[in-house]
């Protein structure tokens, strides 16, 4: 298995491995592009997200500056929104639905290290998918860990820090992120 199959798969991996350390190089290349476009050439922020991303759906706006590890393992859906500063740690899947706004300073983190601290001073990390619903607004500054599920028509309040799944039709909000109400 490769380091990038192994980190797919939840499996310990080495990110410092060439190729991971070369699809970064290149990651690091599209987003000094994009993040340097004019912000009124719509045409031309749409066609370089579609070339950093995995997949991007219909009406996609992603605000500058933005960052990413990979970019082609995050995909969109329709009517999504990126306000500036955000930040996509997507060594692991980032899944986001149609019709999510994300505000600004929001970091969504696949990554950890190992907890064995000989595992970690190598180096070695796992990735745990983030999948956001459809119809979800994540507010201003919040930190949605690895591993985490928000669920459909959800609201995650600003500067929570989202530890574990949040369930369809949520209002959370917190450190740690925690449900307050349900519609």
């Amino acid at each position: 298995m490769t380091e990038k199959e192994k980190s797919h798969a939840g499996m310990l991996y080495q990110p410092g491995d060439p190729e991971l350390v070369a699809d970064r190089d290149i990651t690091v290349r599209k987003l000094y592009d994009y993040n340097n476009l004019h912000p009124l050439d719509r045409d031309a922020r749409q066609a370089a997200l579609r070339e950093l991303l995995g997949k991007t759906g219909d009406n996609c706006v992603v605000e500058q500056p933005l960052f990413c590890t990979y970019g082609y393992n995050t995909t969109v859906g329709d009517n999504f929104f990126l306000n500036v500063n955000c930040k996509l740690m997507d060594s692991g899947k980032i899944t986001i639905g149609n019709n999510v706004f994300i505000a600004p300073n929001v970091c969504i983190i696949t990554e950890e290290h190992a907890m064995d601290v000989e595992q970690r001073l190598a180096g070695l990390e796992y990735t745990y998918p983030v999948t956001i619903g459809d119809n979800v607004w994540i507010c201003a500054g919040a930190i949605i860990l690895p591993g985490v599920t928000i669920g459909a028509n959800s609201v995650i309040g600003a500067g929570s820090i989202v530890t574990k799944d949040i369930p369809p039709n949520s209002l959370a909000v917190g450190n740690p992120c925690k449900v307050i109400r349900t519609q």
